[in-house]
Protein backbone atom coordinates (compact mmCIF):
# COMPACT_ATOMS: atom_id res chain seq x y z
CA UNK A 1 0.00 0.00 0.00
CA UNK A 2 1.27 3.54 -0.70
CA UNK A 3 2.08 6.12 1.34
CA UNK A 4 1.87 9.79 0.96
CA UNK A 5 5.30 11.03 2.70
CA UNK A 6 6.16 14.07 1.47
CA UNK A 7 4.75 17.65 1.01
CA UNK A 8 7.63 18.38 -1.39
CA UNK A 9 8.28 14.77 -3.09
CA UNK A 10 10.74 15.58 -5.91
CA UNK A 11 11.67 12.75 -8.32
CA UNK A 12 13.90 10.48 -8.20
CA UNK A 13 16.08 11.93 -10.65
CA UNK A 14 15.29 15.63 -9.77
CA UNK A 15 15.92 15.49 -6.18
CA UNK A 16 17.41 18.57 -5.08
CA UNK A 17 21.23 18.57 -3.65
CA UNK A 18 21.27 16.89 -0.40
CA UNK A 19 23.78 18.78 0.84
CA UNK A 20 22.57 22.58 -0.43
CA UNK A 21 25.24 25.32 -0.70
CA UNK A 22 25.01 27.36 2.61
CA UNK A 23 24.62 30.45 0.63
CA UNK A 24 21.32 28.87 -0.81
CA UNK A 25 18.55 30.93 0.53
CA UNK A 26 17.36 29.82 3.90
CA UNK A 27 13.30 30.63 5.05
CA UNK A 28 13.25 33.61 6.12
CA UNK A 29 13.17 33.76 10.21
CA UNK A 30 10.68 35.87 12.28
CA UNK A 31 12.01 39.39 12.93
CA UNK A 32 13.72 39.17 16.10
CA UNK A 33 11.59 40.68 19.09
CA UNK A 34 11.96 44.34 19.85
CA UNK A 35 11.58 43.12 23.81
CA UNK A 36 14.53 42.99 26.01
CA UNK A 37 13.57 39.92 27.46
CA UNK A 38 12.23 37.19 24.43
CA UNK A 39 10.13 34.54 26.01
CA UNK A 40 12.44 31.86 27.32
CA UNK A 41 12.42 28.58 25.83
CA UNK A 42 11.36 25.80 28.73
CA UNK A 43 11.10 22.60 27.95
CA UNK A 44 6.92 20.96 28.05
CA UNK A 45 5.96 19.95 31.77
CA UNK A 46 4.86 16.53 29.84
CA UNK A 47 5.91 13.06 30.61
CA UNK A 48 7.09 11.95 27.54
CA UNK A 49 5.62 7.95 27.05
CA UNK A 50 7.81 6.94 23.48
CA UNK A 51 5.94 4.69 21.51
CA UNK A 52 5.70 2.66 18.41
CA UNK A 53 9.69 1.50 18.70
CA UNK A 54 10.79 -1.48 16.86
CA UNK A 55 9.86 -4.07 19.05
CA UNK A 56 13.33 -6.39 18.00
CA UNK A 57 15.80 -3.82 17.23
CA UNK A 58 19.14 -4.93 15.79
CA UNK A 59 22.06 -5.50 18.22
CA UNK A 60 24.58 -5.01 15.33
CA UNK A 61 23.17 -2.46 12.78
CA UNK A 62 23.97 -2.33 9.14
CA UNK A 63 22.94 1.65 8.48
CA UNK A 64 22.57 4.03 5.99
CA UNK A 65 22.24 7.91 6.33
CA UNK A 66 18.90 9.85 4.56
CA UNK A 67 18.13 13.90 4.45
CA UNK A 68 15.19 14.73 5.00
CA UNK A 69 14.32 14.91 1.46
CA UNK A 70 14.93 11.48 1.00
CA UNK A 71 13.05 10.85 3.86
CA UNK A 72 10.33 12.72 2.36
CA UNK A 73 10.85 10.53 -1.34
CA UNK A 74 8.56 7.77 -2.09
CA UNK A 75 11.01 6.56 -4.07
CA UNK A 76 13.90 6.86 -2.06
CA UNK A 77 12.17 5.04 1.03
CA UNK A 78 11.50 2.11 -2.06
CA UNK A 79 15.23 2.22 -2.36
CA UNK A 80 15.48 1.71 1.05
CA UNK A 81 13.27 -0.62 1.47
CA UNK A 82 14.94 -2.71 -1.34
CA UNK A 83 17.97 -2.70 0.49
CA UNK A 84 16.77 -4.25 3.25
CA UNK A 85 15.11 -6.52 1.19
CA UNK A 86 18.10 -7.85 -1.06
CA UNK A 87 21.40 -7.16 1.64
CA UNK A 88 22.14 -6.71 5.35
CA UNK A 89 20.80 -3.26 5.85
CA UNK A 90 18.48 -2.87 9.28
CA UNK A 91 18.77 0.77 9.93
CA UNK A 92 18.84 4.05 8.68
CA UNK A 93 19.43 7.48 9.74
CA UNK A 94 16.97 10.43 9.27
CA UNK A 95 17.79 14.29 9.19
CA UNK A 96 14.97 15.69 11.25
CA UNK A 97 16.72 18.91 11.56
CA UNK A 98 19.44 19.31 9.71
CA UNK A 99 22.54 21.97 9.13
CA UNK A 100 20.15 24.73 7.75
CA UNK A 101 17.99 24.39 11.18
CA UNK A 102 14.84 23.33 9.71
CA UNK A 103 12.77 20.87 10.70
CA UNK A 104 11.40 18.27 8.48
CA UNK A 105 7.81 17.83 9.67
CA UNK A 106 5.12 19.14 11.97
CA UNK A 107 5.97 19.24 15.42
CA UNK A 108 4.07 19.83 18.44
CA UNK A 109 6.98 22.00 20.07
CA UNK A 110 5.88 25.81 19.43
CA UNK A 111 8.81 27.23 19.18
CA UNK A 112 9.51 25.62 15.82
CA UNK A 113 6.76 27.30 14.78
CA UNK A 114 7.46 29.83 16.18
CA UNK A 115 10.78 30.83 15.12
CA UNK A 116 9.90 29.31 11.27
CA UNK A 117 12.32 26.61 11.45
CA UNK A 118 9.09 23.76 10.37
CA UNK A 119 9.76 23.14 6.93
CA UNK A 120 7.84 19.83 5.35
CA UNK A 121 9.46 17.92 3.87
CA UNK A 122 8.35 14.68 5.16
CA UNK A 123 4.47 14.99 5.15
CA UNK A 124 3.47 12.15 7.27
CA UNK A 125 5.95 11.06 9.89
CA UNK A 126 4.50 8.27 11.63
CA UNK A 127 3.60 6.54 8.02
CA UNK A 128 7.51 6.73 7.48
CA UNK A 129 8.32 5.19 10.55
CA UNK A 130 5.50 2.84 10.71
CA UNK A 131 6.51 1.71 6.96
CA UNK A 132 9.90 0.96 7.34
CA UNK A 133 9.20 -0.92 10.49
CA UNK A 134 7.13 -3.08 8.70
CA UNK A 135 10.45 -3.86 6.76
CA UNK A 136 11.83 -4.42 10.14
CA UNK A 137 14.47 -1.80 9.73
CA UNK A 138 15.63 0.38 12.75
CA UNK A 139 15.23 3.96 12.41
CA UNK A 140 16.94 6.55 13.76
CA UNK A 141 16.53 10.70 13.80
CA UNK A 142 19.58 12.70 13.51
CA UNK A 143 19.68 16.47 14.98
CA UNK A 144 21.78 18.81 14.45
CA UNK A 145 22.46 20.94 17.47
CA UNK A 146 24.50 23.84 18.13
CA UNK A 147 24.74 24.86 14.33
CA UNK A 148 21.40 26.43 13.68
CA UNK A 149 21.30 29.29 11.70
CA UNK A 150 17.42 29.62 11.79
CA UNK A 151 17.31 29.58 15.55
CA UNK A 152 19.97 31.96 15.57
CA UNK A 153 18.49 34.54 13.34
CA UNK A 154 15.17 34.37 15.35
CA UNK A 155 16.99 34.26 18.84
CA UNK A 156 19.87 36.65 18.26
CA UNK A 157 20.28 36.68 22.40
CA UNK A 158 21.22 33.25 22.12
CA UNK A 159 23.73 33.30 18.62
CA UNK A 160 26.80 33.51 18.86
CA UNK A 161 27.55 37.03 17.50
CA UNK A 162 30.78 38.84 15.51
CA UNK A 163 32.98 41.49 17.76
CA UNK A 164 34.44 43.00 14.68
CA UNK A 165 30.70 43.81 13.12
CA UNK A 166 27.54 44.16 14.90
CA UNK A 167 25.24 41.29 14.31
CA UNK A 168 25.85 37.49 13.98
CA UNK A 169 28.98 35.00 13.84
CA UNK A 170 29.20 32.66 10.75
CA UNK A 171 31.62 30.10 10.21
CA UNK A 172 32.99 29.54 6.97
CA UNK A 173 30.23 28.37 5.25
CA UNK A 174 28.08 31.44 5.89
CA UNK A 175 26.36 29.82 9.09
CA UNK A 176 25.06 30.99 12.29
CA UNK A 177 25.87 29.01 15.22
CA UNK A 178 23.98 29.49 18.90
CA UNK A 179 26.21 29.30 22.78
CA UNK A 180 26.38 25.86 22.93
CA UNK A 181 26.34 27.01 26.78
CA UNK A 182 22.77 27.86 26.77
CA UNK A 183 20.36 26.02 28.71
CA UNK A 184 17.51 27.42 26.30
CA UNK A 185 19.32 26.09 23.35
CA UNK A 186 19.17 22.73 25.10
CA UNK A 187 15.30 22.92 26.35
CA UNK A 188 14.84 23.56 22.29
CA UNK A 189 17.08 20.36 21.42
CA UNK A 190 15.55 18.17 23.71
CA UNK A 191 11.74 19.29 23.06
CA UNK A 192 12.44 17.95 19.23
CA UNK A 193 14.11 15.27 20.36
CA UNK A 194 10.99 14.32 22.79
CA UNK A 195 8.82 14.88 20.04
CA UNK A 196 10.96 12.53 17.39
CA UNK A 197 10.53 9.81 20.13
CA UNK A 198 7.26 10.35 20.91
CA UNK A 199 6.76 10.10 17.04
CA UNK A 200 8.30 5.99 16.88
CA UNK A 201 11.79 6.76 16.43
CA UNK A 202 13.81 4.50 17.99
CA UNK A 203 17.14 6.42 18.50
CA UNK A 204 17.59 9.88 18.74
CA UNK A 205 21.07 11.11 16.86
CA UNK A 206 22.82 14.32 17.98
CA UNK A 207 25.45 15.61 15.70
CA UNK A 208 27.30 19.31 15.62
CA UNK A 209 27.56 19.20 19.75
CA UNK A 210 30.77 21.28 20.19
CA UNK A 211 32.03 24.72 19.66
CA UNK A 212 32.67 25.89 16.12
CA UNK A 213 35.58 24.53 14.23
CA UNK A 214 36.22 27.11 11.63
CA UNK A 215 35.77 30.49 10.26
CA UNK A 216 37.38 33.37 12.39
CA UNK A 217 37.13 31.82 15.91
CA UNK A 218 39.10 34.92 17.29
CA UNK A 219 35.53 36.61 16.37
CA UNK A 220 33.12 35.07 18.23
CA UNK A 221 31.81 36.61 21.31
CA UNK A 222 29.35 34.34 23.33
CA UNK A 223 26.24 35.55 25.33
CA UNK A 224 25.85 32.75 27.81
CA UNK A 225 29.41 30.94 28.21
CA UNK A 226 31.66 32.83 30.41
CA UNK A 227 34.58 32.10 28.49
CA UNK A 228 36.22 31.00 31.72
CA UNK A 229 34.57 27.38 31.75
CA UNK A 230 36.72 25.05 29.90
CA UNK A 231 34.66 23.94 26.73
CA UNK A 232 34.83 20.86 27.65
CA UNK A 233 32.67 21.30 30.76
CA UNK A 234 30.04 22.99 28.83
CA UNK A 235 30.06 19.72 26.32
CA UNK A 236 30.07 17.99 28.87
CA UNK A 237 27.08 19.45 30.84
CA UNK A 238 25.14 19.03 28.01
CA UNK A 239 25.86 15.50 27.61
CA UNK A 240 24.49 15.00 31.52
CA UNK A 241 21.31 16.97 30.44
CA UNK A 242 20.69 15.08 27.68
CA UNK A 243 20.54 11.77 29.36
CA UNK A 244 18.62 13.02 32.69
CA UNK A 245 15.62 14.62 30.27
CA UNK A 246 15.79 11.73 27.64
CA UNK A 247 16.39 8.82 30.07
CA UNK A 248 13.81 6.51 28.64
CA UNK A 249 14.76 7.84 24.91
CA UNK A 250 17.86 5.51 23.30
CA UNK A 251 20.23 8.56 22.15
CA UNK A 252 23.84 8.72 20.10
CA UNK A 253 26.38 11.78 19.38
CA UNK A 254 28.47 11.44 16.41
CA UNK A 255 32.41 12.82 17.67
CA UNK A 256 34.91 14.22 15.41
CA UNK A 257 37.22 11.09 14.25
CA UNK A 258 40.02 12.17 15.97
CA UNK A 259 38.35 11.98 19.21
CA UNK A 260 39.66 8.60 19.36
CA UNK A 261 43.11 8.93 19.80
CA UNK A 262 43.33 13.25 21.11
CA UNK A 263 44.91 14.17 24.51
CA UNK A 264 42.43 17.22 24.75
CA UNK A 265 39.60 18.77 23.59
CA UNK A 266 40.16 19.58 19.67
CA UNK A 267 39.07 22.80 20.94
CA UNK A 268 35.80 22.28 20.65
CA UNK A 269 34.56 20.91 23.79
CA UNK A 270 34.92 16.83 22.86
CA UNK A 271 36.45 14.29 24.71
CA UNK A 272 35.32 10.90 24.16
CA UNK A 273 34.83 9.32 27.39
CA UNK A 274 32.49 12.31 28.49
CA UNK A 275 30.48 10.69 26.02
CA UNK A 276 31.02 6.77 26.66
CA UNK A 277 29.20 8.09 30.27
CA UNK A 278 25.94 9.99 28.94
CA UNK A 279 24.75 7.79 25.78
CA UNK A 280 23.84 4.48 24.47
CA UNK A 281 25.81 4.94 21.48
CA UNK A 282 29.18 6.49 20.25
CA UNK A 283 29.39 7.30 16.38
CA UNK A 284 33.05 8.84 15.72
CA UNK A 285 33.44 9.88 12.22
CA UNK A 286 36.05 8.42 11.22
CA UNK A 287 35.89 8.81 7.41
CA UNK A 288 39.21 8.49 6.28
CA UNK A 289 39.42 11.84 3.95
CA UNK A 290 39.08 13.46 7.16
CA UNK A 291 42.32 13.20 8.73
CA UNK A 292 45.73 15.09 7.95
CA UNK A 293 48.45 15.28 5.60
CA UNK A 294 50.75 12.78 7.82
CA UNK A 295 48.25 10.82 10.16
CA UNK A 296 50.37 7.87 11.14
CA UNK A 297 52.74 8.46 7.95
CA UNK A 298 50.40 8.42 5.25
CA UNK A 299 50.23 11.10 3.30
CA UNK A 300 46.92 11.05 1.64
CA UNK A 301 44.99 8.99 4.46
CA UNK A 302 42.21 8.71 2.35
CA UNK A 303 44.25 6.13 0.66
CA UNK A 304 44.45 3.74 3.81
CA UNK A 305 40.87 3.32 5.06
CA UNK A 306 41.71 -0.03 6.87
CA UNK A 307 44.52 1.53 8.53
CA UNK A 308 42.71 4.78 9.37
CA UNK A 309 39.82 2.97 10.61
CA UNK A 310 41.40 0.44 12.52
CA UNK A 311 43.42 2.27 14.86
CA UNK A 312 40.81 5.13 15.22
CA UNK A 313 38.23 2.51 16.60
CA UNK A 314 40.87 0.61 18.34
CA UNK A 315 41.97 3.34 20.37
CA UNK A 316 38.34 4.57 21.08
CA UNK A 317 37.95 0.73 22.27
CA UNK A 318 41.09 0.98 24.68
CA UNK A 319 39.86 4.26 25.74
CA UNK A 320 36.21 2.54 26.70
CA UNK A 321 37.63 -0.46 28.04
CA UNK A 322 40.33 1.80 30.61
CA UNK A 323 36.74 3.59 31.64
CA UNK A 324 35.27 -0.05 32.03
CA UNK A 325 37.41 -1.28 34.51
CA UNK A 326 37.86 2.23 36.56
CA UNK A 327 34.26 1.76 36.86
CA UNK A 328 32.91 -1.70 37.13
CA UNK A 329 29.21 -1.98 37.30
CA UNK A 330 28.37 0.70 34.95
CA UNK A 331 27.10 1.17 31.90
CA UNK A 332 29.13 3.11 29.14
CA UNK A 333 27.86 3.47 25.53
CA UNK A 334 28.76 1.11 22.78
CA UNK A 335 30.78 2.42 19.93
CA UNK A 336 29.72 2.29 16.19
CA UNK A 337 31.71 4.09 13.50
CA UNK A 338 30.45 6.05 10.22
CA UNK A 339 32.01 4.98 7.63
CA UNK A 340 33.14 7.13 4.25
CA UNK A 341 30.36 6.00 1.47
CA UNK A 342 31.95 8.69 -0.84
CA UNK A 343 34.86 9.43 -3.44
CA UNK A 344 37.21 12.39 -0.97
CA UNK A 345 40.84 12.14 -1.47
CA UNK A 346 40.54 8.92 -3.33
CA UNK A 347 38.31 6.82 -5.25
CA UNK A 348 36.28 4.64 -2.65
CA UNK A 349 34.93 1.93 -4.70
CA UNK A 350 33.46 -1.38 -2.98
CA UNK A 351 36.42 -3.01 -1.67
CA UNK A 352 37.31 0.79 0.00
CA UNK A 353 34.40 0.94 1.66
CA UNK A 354 34.31 -3.07 2.81
CA UNK A 355 37.97 -2.44 3.72
CA UNK A 356 36.68 -0.27 6.53
CA UNK A 357 33.46 -2.41 7.42
CA UNK A 358 36.51 -5.32 8.31
CA UNK A 359 39.01 -2.59 10.06
CA UNK A 360 36.18 -2.01 12.21
CA UNK A 361 35.42 -5.56 13.03
CA UNK A 362 39.02 -6.43 13.49
CA UNK A 363 39.48 -3.39 15.78
CA UNK A 364 36.27 -4.11 18.18
CA UNK A 365 36.39 -7.57 18.31
CA UNK A 366 33.35 -8.94 20.84
CA UNK A 367 32.78 -5.53 21.31
CA UNK A 368 31.60 -4.64 17.29
CA UNK A 369 28.05 -3.40 17.41
CA UNK A 370 27.92 -2.45 13.65
CA UNK A 371 28.38 0.45 11.51
CA UNK A 372 26.61 3.51 9.60
CA UNK A 373 27.60 4.61 6.07
CA UNK A 374 27.72 8.22 4.77
CA UNK A 375 27.16 9.27 1.12
CA UNK A 376 25.79 13.02 0.61
CA UNK A 377 23.67 11.91 -2.43
CA UNK A 378 22.26 8.93 -0.12
CA UNK A 379 23.21 6.01 -2.88
CA UNK A 380 25.14 3.20 -1.30
CA UNK A 381 27.88 0.61 -1.73
CA UNK A 382 26.04 -3.00 -1.70
CA UNK A 383 28.67 -4.46 -1.00
CA UNK A 384 29.53 -2.96 2.08
CA UNK A 385 25.67 -3.75 3.46
CA UNK A 386 26.14 -7.72 2.83
CA UNK A 387 28.52 -10.02 4.12
CA UNK A 388 31.73 -10.43 2.28
CA UNK A 389 35.25 -12.13 2.50
CA UNK A 390 37.51 -9.12 2.55
CA UNK A 391 40.09 -9.22 -0.39
CA UNK A 392 43.33 -8.44 1.63
CA UNK A 393 45.48 -9.40 -0.72
CA UNK A 394 43.59 -6.58 -3.56
CA UNK A 395 43.34 -4.14 -1.18
CA UNK A 396 47.30 -4.53 -0.19
CA UNK A 397 47.82 -4.23 -4.07
CA UNK A 398 46.62 -0.86 -4.34
CA UNK A 399 48.99 1.73 -5.91
CA UNK A 400 48.92 4.60 -2.66
CA UNK A 401 50.49 7.98 -2.51
CA UNK A 402 53.90 8.19 -0.36
CA UNK A 403 56.29 10.97 0.97
CA UNK A 404 59.33 11.56 -0.95
CA UNK A 405 62.49 10.09 0.89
Amino acid sequence: MPFDLSAETPSSTSLPDPEPSPTESLPPAPEPSKSPSPSPIVLPSIELTPQGQLVNPPETIKAVYLTSWSGGSQSRIDYIIDLARTTGLNAVVIDIKDFSGEVAYETDVSEVKEYGAERLKIRNIEALIKRLHEANIYVIARVTVFQDPILARARPDLAVQSIAQEGIWADHKGLGWVDPASEEVWNYTVAIAQDAASRGFDEINFDYVRFPSDGNLQDMRFPVWDEQALQRAVIREFFVYLRKQLNDVVISVDLFGLTTSSNDDLGIGQVIEDAYEYFDYVYPMVYPSHYAIGYRGFRKPAEYPYEVVYSSMASAQTRLDTLKLASPGREFAKLRPWLQDFDLGARYDPLMVQSQVQAAKDALLEEYSGFLLWASTNWYTVGALNSFVFDAAGYDARPRTVFPD
